[in-house]
């Protein structure tokens, strides 16, 4: 038997995987709403992946918003990974896919894993 503690923790988990990682609703959710807003979070997300990360927006173009959400749909951020982290990893995910060169100068510190 699980406790009540447990039980909301699932439910946590299965509101985010809707919201983040493209999951089906939890059950008592609006499945319509919950796409809404997991939109909104992805705009937001991606509006600050390109503050951070300008030399990929810049790079991308208008294929920046469908790559980020590409790749935050199959990387869901978590609380263990700050932003400024998160675009970086994305950066790395771009090159490795070939969409963006790998980069020259002053951005290049993020990309020491590959």
């Amino acid at each position: 038997m699980t406790s009540p503690r447990e039980r909301l923790a699932g439910q946590q988990a299965e509101l985010l995987k809707a919201l983040l990682a493209g999951g089906d609703a939890p059950a008592g959710f609006d499945a319509d709403r919950l796409r809404i807003e997991a939109n909104v979070l992805r705009n937001k997300q991606s509006r600050l992946a390109a503050y951070l990360r300008p030399d990929l927006a810049e790079a991308l173009g208008d294929r920046f918003a469908a790559l980020f959400r590409e790749y935050a749909t199959s990387h869901p951020k978590t609380d263990a990974i700050r932003a400024r982290a998160y675009a970086d990893t994305f950066g790395t995910w771009l090159v490795e896919r070939g969409e963006v060169p790998k980069p020259r100068g002053r951005f290049t510190s993020w990309l020491r894993r590959i």
